[in-house]
This record gives C-alpha cells, structure tokens and sequence, in this order.
C-alpha cells in the first residue's frame, strides 16, 4: 500500500477509536452483552461492544507493525521489477539496431522479474537465434515452456519452418495443451500446412484466420488464392479435385492462378473436357493472357470448338499475343501448318516470346525444314535467355552442302517460308491474314 494510504486509513482509524470510545462510555452497553474472560482463577468481565473494539485495535496496531517491518522488502521488490523494466526496454531497443548479444544478455537479466519472464525469454531466444546460436535459443525455449508455453510453441514452430521442417513445425502446435491457438499460431500451422502438402487443410482453416484478422485483407486474399491453386493440384483424383473445385468461391474460379491449377490437374487426370470448360468460363469472365495461352496448349480435343472461340476472342482482343500463339497451336494440332505459321509469325512480331519460335519450330520441323526449325530453336533459347532474336536465313544446300544453316549474327532481310507472290505483308516481311 502506498504512504499516503496509510495515512489516510491510519487516521480513519483513530477517528473511529475516539467515536467508539466515547460511545463506549455509555452505561448502557451490558444490554448488547457481556464476556467473560476466566484466566488463572480470576474473571475479567467487559461488555461486547468493548471485547470487538479491543480486538480491531489490536488487529490495526498488528497491521501497522507488519507494514513497517515488511516496508523495506516491498521497496526492494518495487526496485527490482522497476530494473527489469529498465533491462527490458534497453533489450527491445538494442535488438532493433541489431545488437544481438547485448540484447540477449539484458533479456536473460530481465527475465528475472517474472511479471515480464515470457517476453524477455521470448525475445532472449530471438536474439541468440539471430547472432546463430541455437543452442542457447533452444535453452531459452526450454526455460520459456515451464512460463508460457503457447509461446514457446510458437517460437518453436518458426524455427522448424525457417529449417524447411513444417511436418514437426505441426506436430508442436497440435499439442493438446495450445488449443485453441491464437491468431499467430493459426497462420503459422496453415503456412506449415501448405508446405507439407496439405494445402486443402489449411484452406479449411481460412475462416478462422479471416475471424481472428491477424492478416490484412489483401494479403489474406492472396493467400486464399494460393492456398486455393495448391489444393487443386494436390488433388489425388478425379473426385477430389471435383470435391476440391466445388468448395472453391465463385470469385476465386476466374482467377488465373486458381484456372490454371485446375486445368493443369485435371489435364493430368485425363479429365480434359472440364479443363476446357474452366478456362473457356473465366476467359469469358475476365481476360488473362496466361489462360488463353494454356487454352491453346491443352492437348488435341474438342479443337473445332476452340478454334471457334479463340476467333470470337480475337474480335475483342486482337491485340493479344497470347492469343495469336493460341490460335496458331491449335491450327498446328488439326494440321494447317501454313494457317499455324502464318499465325506464329505475327505473335513474334507481337513479342510472344520463346513458346511462339518453339510452336513455329514444330511446324517447321513436321513439315520436314528441319534448318529453319533449328534456327526456330536457336531462337527460343535467346528468348529464354532473354537476348534478342535473329531472323530466319534459309541457305543454299547445294553450295554449303550441309543440312543445318548458319545464323548470321547481323540482322538480315527475313526470307519466311515459300507464299503466294500477291500475299500481304507487313514491314517485317511477315505475312498477313487479309
């Protein structure tokens, strides 16, 4: 109890005694009773009103005495907690400039005062865990479970996910004991979760880090779309990852990301026709270069109708690459190779990148040219490479006698495949569609 207290409750006190005494010298009082005290063969006899009076003056004066003796040991405590306050600030402050060892040495020492004892272990294991000293983390971990072990858990599991451990990162934070985990531990058991393969738990598990708010929306958002994406790819069979499709939100279905990973399972499943339909729904929904790409990459089914809808695609998106590259796959998968080439060259002009001269080489090569589909190749490795490209150069065979061309390394007029002489072409040489 504070000094001024003490005063104040020691001069309630007295006030008390001086009205109880003069009320005590009433006559009046053995009508509210009277004892008896018998001790050594003598009687000592008093009312009751003066036996409870005498009995809160003997238990003040026991109080106040009790006070005073242990005043000294009170100030001392106040002294030291005061201290590990003082250790714990320091602590906090050198451990965001980086002072890992000091930091560790006022977190020990702070520790002592054991209304801050889980945060300053906490924060010790951090901070030998930052200057690379497992074990003296791990020490500190051991002296932080007998104060709070939630948080030792949840420092534990950190540490097996930063060592690539995210089934024994689980395994501590399902410990009976934690449940129910706070906010913190459902984020880091569903980020174990989807490092161990187990994506579709911890996307079960979204709802209730959606509730607890540890994650702003956007960033929970992203992580719904991935945790969404990986569980359908993770999917063991058809019926899974139909189960797996249906629980997806309807707003999630349009996304590349979460498209892309149903139909790339689904095509490995042999399951091509719901594959073709995904896409074909979020392409008509929202426009994504990487889904109509993937549109025309999907093995050879159903390809009048996705000629059809890639012609209707272009209409609106003409400018697309992607879809130019589309397109000439799919013109490639029924066999137009002129169609498809024509096709390809105009996505490399459009920038399609090294899957366009990839496709082209394929033409090119199925065709039997197998010189200019080498230097197709040529091509998509610089592309891959991120170099620029060079243009085709058919050669001579009957002068250079070889079957493969040379790549001239200077930029030279492009020389396409044979065409009608009245083909429409643009500045590059590149044939047209009319």
């Amino acid at each position: 109890m504070k000094p001024l207290q003490s005063v104040i409750v020691l001069l309630l006190a007295v006030a008390l005694g001086v009205i109880g005494a003069q009320w005590l010298g009433a006559n009046d009082l053995r009508q509210y009773g009277e004892v008896i005290l018998r001790h050594g063969g003598t009687d000592y006899r008093s009312t009751l009103p003066q036996v409870v009076l005498l009995t809160l003056v003997v238990l003040l004066v026991l109080w106040l005495l009790w006070s005073l003796v242990a005043s000294p040991f009170r100030a001392w405590g106040r002294y030291r907690r005061k201290q590990g306050r003082v250790r714990l600030v320091d602590g906090l402050q050198a451990y965001e400039q980086g002072q890992w060892q000091r930091a560790e040495k006022l977190f020990d020492g702070a520790a002592q005062d054991q209304e801050v004892t889980a945060v300053a272990l906490a924060n010790a294991a951090r901070s030998a865990q930052a200057r690379g000293d497992n074990a003296a983390s791990q020490g500190y971990l051991q002296r932080l479970a007998g104060t709070d072990a939630t948080t030792q858990a949840l420092l534990r599991a950190e540490q097996l996910l930063a060592d690539d451990l995210p089934v024994d990162a689980i395994n501590a934070l399902d410990a009976a004991n934690l449940q129910p985990l706070p906010p913190r531990g459902l984020w880091l058991r569903g980020e174990a979760l989807a490092r161990a393969g187990r994506a579709h738990e911890a996307y079960g598990q979204l709802g209730a880090l959606r509730q607890s708010k540890v994650l702003p929306a956007d960033v929970l958002g992203t992580l719904e779309a991935r945790l969404a994406a990986q569980a359908l790819l993770e999917a063991a069979d058809v019926n899974a990852l139909a189960a797996q499709w249906e629980t997806t939100p309807k707003a999630l279905r349009a996304d590349p990301a979460v498209v892309s990973a149903y139909a790339a399972r689904a095509v490995a499943l042999d399951w091509d026709e719901p594959a073709l339909l995904a896409l074909e729904q979020a392409l008509d929904q929202r426009w994504s270069d990487e889904l109509v790409e993937l549109y025309g990459a999907l093995p050879a089914s159903r390809l009048a109708t996705r000629e059809a809808n890639l012609a209707r695609w272009r209409r609106v998106h003409g400018d697309s690459p992607a879809l130019l590259l589309a397109q000439g796959r799919v013109a490639l998968a029924q066999g137009k190779h002129e169609e498809a080439e024509v096709l390809l060259h105009e996505a490399i002009a459009d920038n399609a990148g090294a899957a366009a001269w990839e496709t082209l080489g394929a033409s090119l090569l199925a065709r039997g040219d197998a010189v200019l589909a080498a230097q197709c190749l040529a091509n998509a490795l610089r592309q891959q490479r991120g170099e620029d490209s060079i243009a085709l150069v058919r050669t001579d065979a009957a002068t250079a006698g070889k079957t493969r061309a040379t790549v001239e390394e200077q930029v030279v007029a492009p020389v396409p495949p044979v065409y009608d002489a009245g083909e429409p072409r643009d500045e590059n040489g590149f044939p047209r569609i009319p």
